[in-house]
C-alpha cells in the first residue's frame, strides 16, 4: 500500500481564489525590492538628498486629496523631527533613524482605502501604558490636526 500526498495547491477547488497578497501588497513587495537595491548602489555623500528626491517625486505622484496630505506630513516631519531622514519604504513616504523607519504616509490611492494613513513602527517612541495607536486615519489636516501629528512625530523621533 503506497501513501502518496497531493500539494495543497491541487486540493483547492478551482472556483476558488487564493487568499495571499493582493495585487496592490505584491506591487508593493516589488517596488520595497527596488529601493533595496536603489539605496545599495548609493554613494554615500548623495544618499540624503538622493532619498528626499524619492520622498518628493513619489508625493508628487499622487493623486490630489493624497498629496495635499503627504506634502504637508512631510512639512510637519521636516520641522517636528528634522533628524528623521525621509526614505522610501514598500513605495510610501516614509521618515527614518538610524535607517530604521519611524513613520509613514499611505496614500488611500495605493492600496485603494477609504482614507490614507499615518503609521508609526515599533521604532515610534510612542508608547502609552498596555494599549495605543500605531495607525491613524487622515481625511484632512486642520490646525488642531497638525498640531497632534507634530506632537506625536516628535515624540517618535525621540531616542
Amino acid at each position: 500500500m503506497t501513501n502518496t500526498r497531493k500539494s495543497a495547491r491541487s486540493t483547492v477547488a478551482p472556483d476558488q481564489k487564493f487568499d495571499g497578497f493582493t495585487a496592490e501588497e505584491r506591487d508593493a513587495m516589488k517596488e520595497h525590492a527596488q529601493e533595496l537595491k536603489k539605496s545599495a548602489r548609493r554613494s554615500p555623500h548623495t544618499a540624503k538628498a538622493d532619498a528626499e528626491a524619492d520622498v518628493l517625486a513619489k508625493i508628487a505622484g499622487m493623486a490630489d486629496a493624497d498629496r495635499v496630505l503627504a506634502e504637508r506630513i512631510h512639512e510637519i516631519v521636516g520641522s517636528a523631527a528634522p533628524d528623521l531622514s525621509p526614505k522610501l519604504w514598500y513605495g510610501m513616504p516614509a521618515y527614518a533613524r538610524d535607517g530604521k523607519v519611524v513613520c509613514f504616509f499611505q496614500s488611500a490611492q495605493k492600496f485603494k482605502t477609504r482614507y490614507a494613513t499615518l503609521g508609526f513602527s515599533d521604532q515610534a517612541q510612542l508608547d502609552e501604558g498596555a494599549l495605543w495607536p500605531t495607525t491613524y486615519a487622515l481625511t484632512e489636516l486642520t490646525a488642531a490636526t497638525q498640531a497632534r501629528i507634530g506632537e506625536l512625530i516628535g515624540k517618535a523621533a525621540q531616542r
